[in-house]
């Protein structure tokens, strides 16, 4: 029953979408859990919302313009978090505000009837192009060798910034090239589970391999691991039920999470 499913194209499609999104949720997401950037990580998702909308007014890909609108509200947010020091709740509320509101000016002046936002918003595994695949596979390539060709100074990043000045790594320069990966771990999900959801599959996935190991590597691996399997799950749960895929995935990683704490619980 499973392997029929793969006879579908857009099946096909769907399931190298997930691979790709579950590699950035194991290797962004851990970066982010460790480092407490959930909520900043959810702004510059809302934020891309101004850049789909934007993409519709000028009739060119939608994806194109929420990737230009996050890797700018990322830049932004790092370098104001730094010149004036406003607290990150601030900045997250005003970029997250500011994108869902550009989004919806700009797709109120397209001309035409209102495009269907509900996928870019909730996410659709199941429409996810062959186009879609080669941008997320070449973003995911690009993450993939920059956080394992730099670890060692991600580790320092998370972990002993001391350490990292004592190297001479700017630290500044290593924290922008952070938010701008941020920004295309975004747009990778978005085509998955959507603007709203982006932020619980980028996180629960590591915050779920956390309970297991204290190791990055292990914790890394193990998210990527996690995010394969509830990617599939809600996969496979929205084919044959007809349910939101982006939903089911989130609600299967969520119980996921739950019912980890509850084991380690009672483990403890």
């Amino acid at each position: 029953m499973i392997k029929a499913i793969f006879n579908y194209q857009f099946m096909q499609n769907a399931f190298f979408a997930g691979i790709l999104a579950s590699i950035v949720c194991g290797l962004i997401g851990t970066i982010v859990v460790e480092k407490k950037l959930v909520m900043l990580s959810g702004g510059i998702a809302h934020t891309s919302f101004g850049g789909i909308g934007l993409g519709y007014l000028l009739n060119i890909e939608p994806i194109y313009g929420a990737f230009t609108f996050a890797i700018a509200a990322s830049l932004a947010i790092a370098r104001i978090r730094r010149k004036i020091g406003t607290g990150s709740d601030t900045l997250v509320g005003m970029f997250w505000s500011l994108g869902m509101s550009l989004g919806v000016l700009f797709i109120g002046f397209t001309p035409g009837y209102p495009p269907d936002i509900s996928s870019y918003l909730f996410g659709d595994i199941l429409t996810v192009r062959k186009m879609d695949i080669w941008l997320m596979a070449a973003l995911t390539i690009f993450i993939l060798l920059a956080i394992t060709s730099l670890f060692n100074y991600w580790k320092a990043y998370l972990f002993d910034e001391e350490f990292l000045r004592v190297l001479g790594v700017n630290s500044v320069l290593l924290e922008n090239f952070l938010f701008i990966m941020i920004a295309l771990a975004i747009v990778i999900l978005i085509r998955v589970v959507g603007i709203v959801l982006v932020i619980a599959l980028l996180t629960a996935p590591p915050a779920a391999a956390r309970l297991y190991t204290d190791n990055l590597k292990k914790i890394m691996a193990l998210a990527i691991l996690f995010g394969f399997i509830f990617s599939f799950s809600g996969l496979t749960f929205s084919y044959y039920f007809d349910l939101p895929s982006g939903a089911v995935i989130i609600i299967t990683a969520a119980l996921f999470y739950f019912i980890s704490v509850l084991i380690k619980g009672r483990n403890s």
